[in-house]
This record gives structure tokens, C-alpha cells and sequence, in this order.
């Protein structure tokens, strides 16, 4: 018997898959239409559509009794992961390690770019015919804390190297020595929030991380300092954000807020001193090529018997 493999491309599109007959795969194209392509229950590995929304992604997760891989082509996991709950021990939930950090990296520098040297004003300024000159901060010689550097604060990092940032500070869930530093524990963030002029958001959406950034995480900030949000919109709480941002003291970029997307009307969009971007830090030319290589291999290891790169949770291990 075949195991049924669902697929957001046509084989076509992808290069690199194994063959199917002697893998005893069938592959069956789904991006989220109304009619799934068979039945879910026949389904071994599931690759969930990308960007069609979090109830999409789950709908077929209930009826996917034979379900062993469930792939996500998103960085993050915490619409999917929920969903895992009601399955049958040992389902992988991999994530889209290595197709986002180009994309997103690119986009962390451009927000803080163009928040430090006022782009958005600019912009304004064209569109009203009005010559909008003075003095604006500079990334170079200012500090910077990575929260959450994993792959994606990796390569934020990666592309700070040539602006002469004075120094560099990395926070993930532990310590650890990285190639460019070390890396320190969470528990390490009141001791570096004084020192940095900006900070990047890249961390996931955990328990631990979900409302880190609070009203006492900004009260820590320096005058005039920059939060850049590139990671998910719940690590931060709206509200004290937008005291923050009220008073003037900070200003942020945000490609991600809480709610998202974020309504018509909702202050956040008018608050002072806010550049936001409507979630679009992997949606670029860079993520196709990545996410089809990413899918080939993991399914070259599934029709191996391999265990697949990039597990974030095993369904029934740790009381999942």
C-alpha cells in the first residue's frame, strides 16, 4: 500500500522528490482548496500550505490517522503545533529551517534602516512635495541585542557585520558559545535592555516568550531606542507598546503585530514613531527555491526510513 504524500506544489515544480513507485509514495497536490485531494486518512507526510492561514492549515489535521511528518514552510510552528494535540504518538512537526533566514534578515535590516534614517518621513515628504532634510541616528556605532538567535538572529547578524555597529548582544532561550560571540540565557535580558539602542525581535512563539517584551521589558529601554519586531506579533504586548510609543520615548518597526492582521482603525497604526510592515518577511523571491529544496530533501529521508532535519515536537514525548 501507498502512503499519500500532500504537497502545496505539482511535481512538476519540484525538483529532487524521489520517485514514487518504488518509494510506494503518492504524491497528491493540495494548497488549501475546500476539496482536499484524497483522503486524509491515507496521508503519511503533510506538507501545510503556506500563507493560507492558520485554519487551513489545520482543517485536515483531525482525519490524518496515518500521519507521520508534518512539515511547515514557515519558521514558526505555533499554528500548527495546537493542532498535533489529538494525534497518535510520534508525528514529527518539522519546521522551515533554512528557507526564511534570507528573507527575513533582509527585512530586519531594512526596518531598522529605515526607522534610524526616516524613511517613512521621506516618503511622506514626496508625497506632499515637501524637502525633508536634517540629521538622523545612524546604525553605525550603536548597539544592538538579537532576542531569539537561532538561524534567523544568525543571520541578522551576518548582515550587521559591515555597518560598524559598536557592539552586537545575542539572547536565546540558554547560553551558549556562537560563532560570532556568545550567546546568553533569557534570564540575562534586565542586565543587557539598558545597554542596547536596538533591539531585534526573533524569537518564536513559546509560553516563555509570549508577552516578553511587557510594559517593564520597554520601561528598560534607553530613550530613543529602536524595537524591531520581525519574529511574532503575541511576543509583544500591544498595549504597553503603545504607551511606549505615545509618549515618545521609542520608537519600533513591526512586520508582525498581535492582533494580525491588524484592523482597520486599531491604533497602532497612527501611534508615533511606528513603521509597520504587513507580515511580509519570508514572502520573497528567496523563499520558493528554498522550500522546494527543503521539501525534496525531506522527503528523500522519509522514503528512507530517515529521521526528517528540523523536528520541533514529537506528538506524545513531554505530554504532547
Amino acid at each position: 500500500m501507498t502512503d499519500d504524500v500532500w504537497l502545496p506544489y505539482r511535481t512538476h515544480e519540484l525538483p529532487g522528490l524521489p520517485d514514487p513507485v518504488p518509494a510506494g509514495l503518492r504524491y497528491l497536490f493540495w494548497d488549501g482548496e475546500e476539496e482536499f485531494p484524497g483522503d486524509p486518512a491515507r496521508c503519511a507526510f503533510y506538507a501545510v500550505p503556506y500563507m493560507r492561514g492558520s485554519e487551513v492549515a489545520v482543517r485536515p489535521l483531525p482525519s490524518m490517522t496515518s500521519v507521520r511528518v508534518v512539515q511547515t514552510l514557515s519558521a514558526g510552528t505555533d499554528n500548527v503545533a495546537p493542532a498535533l494535540t489529538g494525534l497518535h504518538a510520534g508525528v514529527r512537526l518539522c519546521n522551515a529551517r533554512g528557507v526564511h533566514e534570507a528573507s527575513t534578515a533582509e527585512l530586519a535590516l531594512t526596518l531598522v534602516l529605515a526607522s534610524l534614517r526616516g524613511i517613512p518621513g521621506f516618503v511622506e515628504g514626496q508625497r506632499t512635495e515637501r524637502w525633508r532634510s536634517g540629521f538622523h541616528p545612524a546604525l553605525a556605532d550603536k548597539t544592538v541585542l538579537i532576542v531569539g538567535y537561532g538561524s534567523i538572529g544568525t543571520a541578522i547578524e551576518d548582515r550587521l557585520a559591515p555597518f560598524e555597529c559598536a557592539r552586537v548582544l545575542r539572547v536565546a532561550r540558554s547560553a551558549r558559545a556562537a560563532e560570532r560571540g556568545p550567546v546568553q540565557p533569557l534570564a540575562d535580558l534586565p542586565a543587557l535592555l539598558p545597554q542596547a539602542d536596538v533591539v531585534i525581535l526573533s524569537t518564536p512563539l513559546t509560553d516563555a516568550t509570549r508577552h516578553l517584551v511587557d510594559a517593564g521589558f520597554l520601561a528598560a529601554l534607553k530613550d530613543g531606542a529602536l524595537l524591531v519586531n520581525v519574529g511574532r506579533g503575541p511576543v509583544v504586548d500591544t498595549e504597553a507598546l503603545l504607551t511606549e510609543l505615545e509618549s515618545g520615548r521609542i520608537t519600533a518597526a513591526l512586520d508582525v503585530t498581535d492582533p494580525e492582521p491588524l484592523p482597520a482603525g486599531h491604533p497602532l497604526w497612527h501611534a508615533p514613531g511606528v513603521l509597520i510592515t504587513p507580515h511580509v518577511g519570508g514572502p520573497t523571491s528567496a523563499f520558493e527555491p528554498r522550500a522546494k529544496r527543503l521539501l525534496a530533501q525531506q522527503l528523500t529521508r522519509f522514503a528512507t526510513g530517515e529521521e526528517p532535519h528540523n523536528v520541533v515536537l514529537t506528538t506524545g514525548e513531554h505530554g504532547r
